[in-house]
C-alpha cells in the first residue's frame, strides 16, 4: 500500500463533524472556523476518490482567518494537520521580502516544508524498522562484550574436537550474556563504543535574497568530501543499546523510497500556514524605504498558484499544497490585497475574541488545559494543587478585565496571569512537598487585583 492509499484509508474516517470534534479537544469556541477546515480536509479525501483525468483539476480551497491573536488561529492549523498526519510548516508573511531585496526567499517555505516531510517520513520508517534494527544492535553489543577469538588454523581435517567444544561453549556464554542485557542485570556496566563524528567544518554564508540554501548545499558537499570521523565513546550499557539501534536503523531505511513519500506527501497533503498576511496586504509602503508589500504578495503569488520548487530533494509542485492564511486585518483589509491574492484564498472566515466565559472553558476543558498543566507539573514535586471552580472564573475574569483596558492578546493573557498567580508556590514547591494546596477566590484576588486595578503597573506585569 502507498502513501496516497494509506491516506485515503486514514481521512475516510473522519468526516467533517468528527474534524470539528476533534478540534474541539484543544480550541474552545471558533466555529465557523473549525468548520471551513474541516470541509477543507475532507475535500483531500474526496478529491483522491475522483478519476484521475479530474483529479488534477480540483485545486485546494485555501483560507483567510481573520481575527486578533491568541483567538486560537494557528492552533487550528496546528492540530489540523497533526489529525491529518500532514507535513505542517507556519511562516510569517512579513518575514518575506521582493526578490532582490536582502531577506528570506519565499521558496524557502517549500524548501523547510521538505525538509520537515523527509524527516517525518524517516522516522516513521526507523520506527517500523525498530525490532529489526535492535536485533542488530543487540549483536553488536554481544560483539562488543564478547570478543570474537582469532581466526582458527585450517586444518585439512576439519575443526578439531576441542574447537568445536570451544565454539559450543562460547556460544552458550553468549546467550547468558543476552539473558542479563534483556533482564537488565548489565545497566550499571559501562561499555567503550565507536560512534561517528557529525561534526563538518562551519560555512557562514552572508547573501541576498534566494541564497539561503547555499549554506546547507555547502554544508552537504563538506560532509561529502571529508571522510567520516570515529570518536570514542564510555557509556552505560542501555544507553550503548539506544546507539547502536539508532545506527543499524539509520542504515536499514531507504532513503531513495523515503524521499519519494516524502514529496508524494508534500504535494498531495501539505499545510502552510501564513500568519501576518495583514502585514502585506496594503497596496503601498506606508513610511519609509521599505519593501513593497504588492511587491511580496507578487512573489508569493506564484507559490500559491501552483508552481514547481526546486529542493535539494528534487521538484516540488505547490497545486494542491492547503495554504491557509491569517490575519489581524485591524488597519488592512482582505479587499486590499492584490485581486490575484485574493482569488486564491476565496474562503474566509472571522475568528471571534474571546470572553471571559470563554477563559473558564480554556482552564478547564482541552486536554492540554492550562489548570491541567500546572496540575501536573505541582505533582512531579509531591505537592497537590488544587483550583476552586470560584478561582478559574475569577482569573478567567481578570485576564478579559486586563485584555479589554490594556492590549487584547487573547488566550495568551492566560498565561501571564497563570505564572504571576503561581509564582510563589512554583518557588517554594520542592520544600513544600507533600502539602496540599487550594487556590480559591480569596488567593486570585489577593496575589492580582492590585496589579488589575493600576492600570500603568498591569501595563507592563500582566
Amino acid at each position: 500500500m502507498n502513501w496516497s492509499d494509506k491516506d485515503n484509508v486514514y481521512m475516510k474516517a473522519y468526516t467533517p463533524k468528527q474534524i470539528v470534534a476533534e478540534l474541539d479537544r484543544y480550541v474552545i469556541g471558533q466555529k465557523e472556523a473549525k468548520k471551513a477546515v474541516a470541509i477543507a480536509l475532507r475535500n483531500r479525501w474526496r478529491r483522491q476518490q475522483v478519476g484521475e483525468e479530474l483529479r488534477d483539476e480540483i485545486a485546494p480551497k485555501n483560507i483567510i482567518m481573520i481575527g486578533p491573536t491568541g483567538v486560537g488561529k494557528t492552533e487550528i492549523a496546528r492540530r489540523l494537520a497533526k489529525l491529518a498526519q500532514a507535513p505542517f510548516i507556519k511562516v510569517e508573511a512579513s518575514k518575506f521580502t521582493e526578490v532582490g531585496y536582502v531577506g528570506r526567499d519565499v521558496e524557502s517555505m517549500i524548501r523547510d516544508l521538505t525538509e520537515l516531510a523527509v524527516n517525518m517520513v524517516k522516522e516513521e520508517e526507523m520506527k517500523d524498522l525498530q525490532a529489526r534494527a535492535r536485533e542488530s544492535a543487540e549483536e553488536r553489543l554481544l560483539d562488543l562484550l564478547l570478543p570474537g577469538p582469532s581466526a582458527p588454523e585450517h586444518h585439512e581435517a576439519g575443526p578439531s574436537p576441542s574447537d568445536v567444544e570451544v565454539r559450543d561453549a562460547r556460544r552458550e556464554t553468549r546467550e547468558k550474556i543476552r539473558g542479563f542485557l534483556r533482564q537488565g542485570k548489565m545497566d550499571e556496566r559501562f561499555v567503550e563504543l565507536e560512534v561517528q563524528d557529525r561534526k563538518i567544518p562551519v560555512v557562514e554564508i552572508f547573501s541576498g535574497s534566494g541564497m539561503e540554501e547555499m549554506d546547507v548545499q555547502i554544508k552537504d558537499l563538506f560532509g561529502n568530501l571529508f571522510p567520516r570521523r570515529r570518536k570514542k565513546r564510555r557509556v552505560k550499557i542501555p544507553e550503548a543499546l539506544e546507539i547502536l539501534t539508532e545506527e543499524e536503523a539509520q542504515k536499514l531505511v531507504d532513503m531513495d523510497k523515503v524521499i519519494k513519500e516524502a514529496l508524494d506527501r508534500i504535494q498531495q497533503s501539505g499545510i502552510i500556514f501564513i500568519d501576518e498576511l495583514d502585514k502585506i496586504a496594503g497596496r503601498e509602503s506606508t513610511h519609509g524605504p521599505d519593501v513593497s508589500r504588492e511587491g511580496v504578495q507578487r512573489d508569493l503569488l506564484p507559490i500559491v498558484e501552483g508552481s514547481s520548487v526546486n529542493t535539494k530533494y528534487g521538484m516540488v509542485r505547490t497545486d494542491h499544497i492547503l495554504f491557509i492564511a491569517a490575519g489581524a486585518f485591524h488597519v488592512s483589509k482582505p479587499s486590499d490585497l492584490i485581486p490575484e491574492m485574493q482569488g486564491r484564498f476565496p474562503i474566509r472566515v472571522e475568528l471571534h475574541s474571546l470572553t471571559a466565559e470563554d477563559f473558564v472553558r480554556i482552564l478547564t476543558e482541552p486536554r492540554n488545559a492550562l489548570v491541567t498543566q500546572y496540575i501536573e507539573m505541582m505533582k512531579t514535586e509531591g505537592v497537590a494543587l488544587e483550583f476552586a471552580p470560584e478561582a478559574v472564573r475569577t482569573i478567567s475574569y481578570v485576564a478579559a478585565e486586563v485584555n479589554q483596558r490594556t492590549e487584547d492578546i487573547g488566550a495568551r493573557r492566560l498565561y501571564t496571569i497563570m505564572e504571576r498567580l503561581l509564582e510563589d508556590i512554583s518557588f517554594e514547591a520542592p520544600e513544600r512537598t507533600g502539602e496540599r494546596v487550594m487556590i480559591d477566590a480569596d488567593y486570585v484576588e489577593g496575589k492580582l487585583r492590585a496589579l488589575v486595578r493600576d492600570e500603568d503597573l498591569s501595563r507592563y506585569i500582566l
